[in-house]
């Protein structure tokens, strides 16, 4: 066994028997996402050091990591094999790790097309909350009944478990990208991206902002140049760089306004009537929202309801508002109890996605 499992394993003891929460902490790139830890006084688990590429087979499809990782590295020895992360995740900084990307389960633009993060995590190893290690999954798609727990942890925020290793399905990196730009109001870019879910179309991403819908098409060059024909408008030249500022939240637009608001719901759902500038992607079904910090909350969850799911206030001040959306009385029994299960002193990053837990 690694001598920094041993350490962090001596840690999570130490932690049970002095009662004291553990902050665990990556490349601290997503430190803004989530709540804050309940207890003032925690001490912070640092697996930044945990890092390497355990096992890689490009012919596969498959690689396998330490959660210290940094994405930007592993997406470099992916990209020499000229292969990716289908899910695109953000990074926040050149820090991010691989741990905290699968902790917060956050997903980039080419998410709803190809998929999220879970939907590619094969299998993890863990250290739970008695300090036993761990091994969930493995690296094939179909290798386990029961309950996927591999899944389970990814966008946990660190509650259940110190995560050490991850294994993913990656994909090749397409032969061909363009991104084409169209004037248009939201009602209408609306419309045609619900219009466009339906068809064959390789479509690899979409937003609209300011009366402007972005569209990326990736793929087979004749696929790509098909689909230019037929869906129009102009090619952007900086395409790839468009992408990234909206991947990685440096578009003006996310700042915008004191609060980031995440709204997830039906990709069809008209243009949402609150106050302040939006953003759309994922065809519709991902909405940003940049607000007033004075915005009611709960008009913002009412209609994320109404619109079959839910918001998150991405970032901005927090202590007025709850995080995440406010689950029924069923599901937190179920969050509580899966708590129990992993982490039954409590000590994990307590109070990161509810202060219930």
């Amino acid at each position: 066994m690694p001598k920094a499992v041993e350490h962090f394993i001596h840690a999570i003891n130490a932690a049970v028997k002095n009662k004291k929460p553990l902050y665990i902490r990556g490349g601290n790139s997503k430190h803004f996402y989530g709540g804050q830890l309940t207890s003032q006084a925690y001490d912070t688990l640092d697996i930044a050091t945990y890092s390497g590429i355990v096992n890689y087979e490009p012919s596969e499809l498959v690689v396998t990591a330490r959660t210290g990782t940094r994405l930007v590295d592993l997406e470099t020895i992916l990209s020499e094999h000229h292969q990716m992360l289908a899910f695109e995740p953000p990074h926040f900084s050149e820090n991010a790790t691989l741990g905290g990307c699968i902790a917060t389960g956050l997903s980039g633009p080419r998410r709803a097309y190809t998929g999220a993060v879970r939907d590619f995590v094969l299998g993890v190893r863990m250290l739970d909350g008695r300090g036993d290690d761990l091994h969930f999954g493995g690296q094939v798609m179909k290798n386990v009944a029961g309950y996927d727990v591999s899944r389970f942890v990814t966008g946990a925020m660190g509650t259940l478990g110190v995560l050490l290793e991850v294994s993913l399905k990656v994909l090749p990196l397409p032969s061909m990208e363009i991104t084409l730009g169209m004037q248009m109001k939201e009602s209408e870019a609306i419309d045609k991206m619900h219009q466009w879910a339906s068809k064959p179309l390789p479509i690899s991403a979409t937003c609209f902002y300011n009366d402007n819908l972005f569209v990326r098409l990736s793929g087979a060059e004749s696929a790509v140049h098909a689909a230019r024909l037929k869906l129009g408008g102009e090619e952007i030249k900086q395409g790839k760089s468009f992408w990234q500022s909206i991947r990685e939240h440096t578009h003006p637009f996310f700042h915008s306004g004191g609060r980031l608001w995440r709204l997830s719901i039906k990709s069809s759902t008209p243009k949402l009537l609150l106050p302040g500038q939006q953003l759309l992607e994922w065809g519709g079904a991902l909405r940003w929202l940049a607000s007033d910090e004075n915005l009611n909350e709960k008009a913002i969850r009412s209609q994320a309801e109404a619109a079959g799911g839910h918001a998150t206030l991405f970032y901005g001040e927090k202590s007025s508002a709850q995080v995440f959306h406010p689950l029924t009385t069923y599901m937190m029994t179920l969050h509580k109890r899966l708590k129990q299960k992993f982490d039954p002193a409590g000590i994990f990053n307590p109070g990161r996605i509810y202060s219930e837990y």
